[in-house]
């Protein structure tokens, strides 16, 4: 089920699934806020969002209850996750799936939140997007094309074809607004050559292999795998994280591989990559693109986690979003 796009005036309501929103400064708070109400939007917050714990995050019935609420009110349209981190698969056995499928609407982010978003597609049917946390939109500077993707995503049906950005960045931004380092980008990496098309599943590798062997884990049957991981991923771990999504007796399914860019502290390499990938024969036969703007580096594109992509010869099409 594809959820009816955003239009000005709708509300999106912000939770708080992993880390907490007592996380981000008062500063960057308000910059989201003010950004996404100047879009058009009224921002509005889980009850729960400010709880902390050790974990900086909140008790599992916090974010249930948030994650219900937030799709059981009529006036909600969209869903903005606050961040990302580490425990929202702790949420997997408690939600009402059936609520969920029954009242379908966006829901976004990235990172730890890719146990819910594959999770909603196998036990709702629901599309969700990769994206733009609630906190990517206190962003100042760099923002363009995050936004525009977010747009052309969420507020429009139309095809997309998924372009590289001109810069990239890979600097704790929201500790100093004013200090950015970006990087021209150049372009997608094209791994192996080819055409396919599929249903987009993934985002962050680590976090969706622990759906793997659960009632949570979506079919690879005919899919397309966007996959990227963080700085703490080096190429070792990726290389056995993915071996183990192709140990997957699902895996014959996957038509094609897009990869995310990895952060600079991965030390993860071109040509590091292109070996982990041209070292698995299962890969020879399908397209595999990297460098794409999607992970954890900025900026961001927003995906459909259950659209229709295709890929042609080194570009991307998203089809059905």
């Amino acid at each position: 089920m594809i959820p009816e796009k955003l239009k000005q005036g709708d509300e999106i309501r912000i939770i708080a699934p992993s880390r907490s929103l007592a996380l981000l400064s008062q500063e960057n708070k308000d910059l989201a806020t003010k950004k996404l109400e100047e879009l058009g939007f009224k921002v509005t917050f889980g009850f729960n969002v400010d709880e902390k714990d050790e974990f900086i995050s909140s008790s599992i019935e916090s974010r249930v209850k948030d994650i219900h609420d937030a799709f059981s009110d009529k006036n909600v349209k969209a869903i903005l996750t606050v961040i990302g981190g580490f425990n929202c698969n702790q949420l997997l056995s408690y939600l009402d799936y059936d609520l969920i499928k029954n009242n379908p609407k966006i829901f976004c982010g990235y990172s730890d939140i890719t146990a819910l978003q594959n999770t909603f597609l196998k036990k709702s049917d629901l599309v969700t997007y990769s994206g733009p946390h609630f906190s990517t939109f206190a962003m100042k500077n760099g923002f363009e094309f995050t936004l525009d993707s977010f747009k052309k995503c969420l507020m429009s049906s139309e095809p997309v074809e998924i372009i590289a950005s001109e810069n990239w960045s890979d600097d704790s931004w929201w500790e100093n607004q004013e200090d950015r380092n970006f990087i021209q980008n150049n372009g997608f990496l094209n791994i192996n050559s080819g055409e396919a098309e599929g249903t987009l599943v993934g985002g962050n590798i680590c976090t969706l292999n622990l759906l793997q062997g659960t009632e949570f884990m979506p079919s690879l049957e005919n899919s397309i795998l966007f996959i990227e991981d963080d700085e703490e991923s080096k190429a070792v771990n990726f290389d056995r994280d993915l071996q183990s999504l192709i140990h997957l007796p699902e895996f014959k399914g996957v038509k094609g591989i897009v990869i995310g860019r990895f952060q600079k502290a991965s030390k993860v390499t071109d040509d590091l990559l292109i070996k982990i990938i041209k070292t698995k024969k299962e890969l020879s036969n399908i397209p595999v693109i990297a460098n794409v703007d999607f992970g954890h580096t900025m900026p961001l594109i927003t995906f459909p986690i259950g659209g229709k992509v295709r890929i042609s010869d080194g570009k991307l099409l998203l089809l059905e979003h």
